[in-house]
């Protein structure tokens, strides 16, 4: 938990300095590209969890 807490607190500071010097953002800029992150990640997961890819 600690973890994403840390993660989220960087983030939100890396996306200050980003706009703050007008920089595009490094990441998806809509919920839809950060969801379709999210569902790379849960299907590397479950893939792993169930044998696929050894």
């Amino acid at each position: 938990m600690r973890e994403i807490i840390l993660t989220t607190i960087t983030g939100f500071i890396v996306g200050l300095i980003f706009a703050r010097f007008r920089l595009p953002i490094p990441g998806p800029p809509s919920l839809a590209g950060v969801m379709g992150i999210f569902g790379i990640l849960l299907g590397y997961l479950v893939a792993a969890k169930i044998g696929i890819g050894k």
